[in-house]
């Protein structure tokens, strides 16, 4: 909260990998969150939702509102790393205290979002940051996690990717409360506005190319906006309510031993006991736990 870095770094480590202590640091933390603003980016892969974090960083800072990122990589199926790539492409604000960039691997979580980023967003929050951002890991139509963290979800979209409308709608088109169109020096950015404009009439809609800043400083007026016409989602009952649902499934999931899940699943695989039957069974395990 006094503004060290290696302390802010030494807590988020411990937020990551869900230590008692890091969870102790984040109730303690708590009576000091929700000032800062919290944008959820998110989009297809290649959108170049990086970039315009990047953009978005400088702007702010010339601003002079300090930044926290969070930007979520797709962890590998096998050995579960990642190659936290995102922050190459914010290279240039290394040396910049005023901003914070934290990668986190999503280890195997679906929806977006790795495990803890509610966590760590809210670190980043009681730790002064004007805005924080939260870049998702670009999976297409399931990733609607982040509507449940962020104050302002912005979703990304580029022209010329086909009928990427009628392809993603059915998922984050629902949840955007911006949409940036990324790339709109490009042939097709007029008609993806319009496609947008008549599917909805809510959600507004900025043209940005990311690669030289054009539009950026609009797109952030208008998260600004946005924020301020329907406020903080931090002081949602209904907010809080996905969020502490989605927080006790981890937390009852880490309680069960180890090796529980896969004990029941040879034996479900071999037939000798049926899934509900070993759904009882973890239950029962995470009973004795929570008693414990």
């Amino acid at each position: 909260m006094a503004g060290d870095l290696r302390s802010l770094a030494r807590a988020a480590t411990a937020i990551e990998n869900q230590t008692a202590a890091g969870r102790e640091l984040s109730a303690t933390l708590f009576p000091n969150t929700g000032r800062a603003v919290i944008i959820g980016i998110t989009g297809a892969p290649g959108a170049g939702k990086s970039t315009l974090v990047d953009q978005m960083i400088a702007m702010m800072r010339t601003a002079g509102k300090s930044v926290g990122v969070i930007a979520v990589d797709p962890s590998s199926p096998f050995t579960r790393g990642a190659i936290l790539g995102d922050r190459i492409r914010m290279q240039r604000h290394h040396a910049d205290a005023g901003v914070f960039v934290r990668s986190m691997a999503t280890r195997g979580k679906l929806g977006g979002l790795a495990r803890g980023t509610l966590e760590m967003a809210l670190l980043l929050d009681a730790a002064g940051r004007d805005y924080v951002i939260v870049e998702t890991v670009g999976v297409g139509q399931d990733e609607v996690d982040i509507a449940r963290l962020a104050d302002v979800t912005v979703v990304v979209l580029v022209p010329n990717m086909g009928d990427e409308v009628q392809a993603i709608k059915a998922g984050i088109m629902e949840i955007a409360d911006v949409f940036a169109i990324n790339k709109a020096d490009l042939p097709g950015a007029e008609r993806l506005e319009q496609e947008l404009r008549a599917m909805q009439s809510i959600a507004p809609v900025c043209r940005v190319v990311s690669t030289d800043g054009t539009g950026v400083g609009d797109l952030i007026q208008v998260i600004r906006d946005v924020y301020e016409s329907h406020g903080p989602r931090s002081r949602s009952v209904e907010s809080w309510s996905l969020r502490l649902t989605e927080m006790l499934r981890d937390q009852l999931l880490e309680s069960l031993p180890a090796q529980a899940i896969e004990q029941h699943a040879e034996r479900v695989a071999e037939k000798m006991e049926d899934p509900y039957s070993a759904l009882a069974a973890l239950v029962c395990l995470v009973k004795e736990k929570v008693i414990e």
